[in-house]
């Protein structure tokens, strides 16, 4: 667009101040003589000239805090300064922080326009310490203006350990913990995961394994039937792990103690039938998954080889050779372990 400059010129002068251009703009300048009678032709355009300044707009939306122990971590609005906004070549950042009642500030420079973030890393900063931050912007003109100053914290752990921690055992082998997460701070970093520590009776903590969630429950698996287990939770966030809460014991769920019951036998020419009744798991005992039948040959004073039957039904129905006598046992099977034994049943040998 054209833009006139409103003020003339003495006609003995050769050259003239033009005020108030945009900066980091191409300017392409004319000129026109003027006498009494009017206004002559302009001249051919100069050619394109890049006008130049400190930058005139600070950062915006300075904030911070998270990362790990010994760090702190300085954040602005992440999208590039318009390059209008640069207002000239090598454009760049310049980031300020003190600790809070300290006089001296610790600057340093990133030669950047993309840059959003900066991370002072120092092993003596006190974790949740309070930092003075203002961050400004620079050219090969000049400095510009700086942000206001906010207050930032520096890393830190989480300081409190997961409350009204439960469990439940779901099997032999699983075990169902949940917690109540911790709630968001605005001086500490957000709540990334949290670990389940769980460790058998007897063992030491230090020897616990560990499952990773990023919600508040977890499964664990893989446990000994019938068998206590001491479990506790803790939080992680970029900065590190913070305390366990206390731990508590559980105890995975048992082989029903029940044996089965009402077992009735028949037998005809080599063969014998069994029914029983179905076995019926308490709260904390493995659910039944089948049975177990134990056959074995009985002779006074001897017992010969074991043969084990598994069936997923309350019946069977056997192959009895004859001239033996047999003694068979039924029990419940769980992922747990087998159940109580009904107690040897005797088949006498058919004649």
């Amino acid at each position: 667009s054209l833009i006139l400059v409103p003020d003339s010129v003495p006609g003995q002068m050769m050259h003239a101040t033009v005020k108030d251009l945009n900066p980091w703009v191409d300017y392409e300048f004319r000129v026109v003589a003027i006498n009494s009678v009017g206004v002559g032709e302009p001249s051919t355009p100069s050619k394109q000239i890049r006008t130049k300044a400190a930058p005139k707009v600070a950062p915006v939306n300075v904030s911070g805090g998270g990362g790990t122990r010994g760090e702190l971590v300085i954040m602005w609005e992440s999208q590039p300064v318009p390059e209008e906004q640069q207002s000239g070549e090598d454009f760049g950042y310049v980031v300020a922080f003190r600790p809070l009642g300290s006089s001296t500030w610790i600057q340093t420079v990133l030669a950047s326009p993309d840059a959003s973030r900066y991370i002072y890393r120092n092993e003596s900063i006190a974790p949740l310490s309070q930092f003075e931050v203002t961050v400004g912007v620079y050219n090969s003109m000049g400095e510009g203006p700086f942000s206001r100053v906010v207050r930032v914290f520096s890393a830190e752990e989480p300081s409190e350990a997961p409350s009204r921690v439960w469990a439940r055992a779901l099997s032999a082998s699983e075990v169902e913990v949940y917690w109540e997460p911790i709630p968001p701070r605005s001086s500490s970093e957000k709540i990334i995961a949290y670990e389940v520590l769980f460790w058998e009776e007897g063992s030491q903590q230090s020897d616990a394994d560990i499952v990773r969630v990023i919600n508040s429950s977890a499964l664990l698996s893989g446990l000994k039937g019938s068998a206590v287990y001491l479990i506790s939770v803790r939080a992680q966030n970029s900065a590190g792990l913070g305390p366990c809460s206390p731990s508590f014991n559980i105890t995975t769920k048992k082989p029903p103690s029940q044996p089965p019951g009402s077992i009735e036998w028949n037998l005809t020419n080599s063969k014998i039938f069994l029914n029983w009744e179905h076995v019926k798991a308490m709260d904390n005992e493995s659910e039944v998954t089948g049975y177990k039948l134990l056959q074995v040959v009985y002779r006074q004073n001897f017992h010969g080889k074991t043969t084990v039957l598994e069936t997923n039904k309350t019946s069977m129905e056997l192959q009895i050779p004859s001239g033996e006598d047999y003694l068979i046992e039924i029990k419940a099977r769980t992922e747990g372990g087998d159940g109580t034994s009904s107690g040897p049943i005797r088949i006498p040998k058919m004649s």
